[in-house]
């Protein structure tokens, strides 16, 4: 079995909402812990699909990309997920970054994707937020922090990888297909495979 886009798709669509992003995060406790409040975890956790960013200054290459001051580039993650002081209406400064495994991806493009956004961090920006989410003081966070997802197909290289990098990664079972044809993630699966980057 190999990852399908549908798979891809399931995860990222999942994650967009914060219930979705809360849940994954459990599967990886550390990072549960940086939400400033369980209560409000709607005013907590903002998740940005496909996150852009706004650079402060030139780059002259990344990735063989050039940019100007002020311009705008979408992170290779495919998901940002930022905390927020309820009260405050502040970010926080801790900055998750989720990496899901695409169809076709092998270790060194996952890898090299993370690395990208890294990269691209360094540089000096702003987020580009939601409507809604316009008045909160969105700065860069000095620490950005990685999780990757992977699924039972994912090949073994890609977690011995990431293993022998420090990343954390969680392993994310989806549904076989029902009768529509759609794919939907298991609610209640077992505790997934978790790496913490300490180990």
């Amino acid at each position: 079995m190999t990852v399908k886009q549908v798979h891809y798709e399931e995860v990222l669509a999942e994650c967009s909402d914060y219930r979705g992003a809360i849940a994954l995060l459990k599967q990886h406790r550390p990072y549960l812990e940086m939400i400033p409040s369980m209560r409000r975890p709607q005013e907590s956790v903002i998740t940005l699909p496909l996150p852009l960013i706004r650079l402060r200054n030139s780059v002259s290459s990344v990735a063989g990309v050039a940019a100007a001051p002020g311009e705008v580039i979408r992170l290779p993650a495919d998901l940002a997920i930022l905390m927020c002081d309820p009260e405050w209406k502040i970010q926080t400064g801790v900055e998750l970054f989720v990496l899901i495994h695409r169809p076709q991806e092998d270790f060194s493009h996952l890898l090299g994707r993370w690395r990208q956004t890294q990269v691209w961090l360094s540089q000096g920006y702003e987020w580009l937020m939601p409507k809604r989410y316009q008045h909160l003081l969105t700065e860069g966070s000095d620490t950005p922090y990685p999780l990757f997802v992977l699924f039972p197909e994912t090949p073994e290289r890609i977690r011995r990888g990431l293993r022998g990098a420090h990343l954390p990664f969680v392993v994310q079972t989806v549904y076989t297909p029902d009768d529509e044809g759609e794919l939907s993630l298991i609610p209640e699966a077992p505790m997934p495979e978790a790496v913490d980057a300490d180990e």
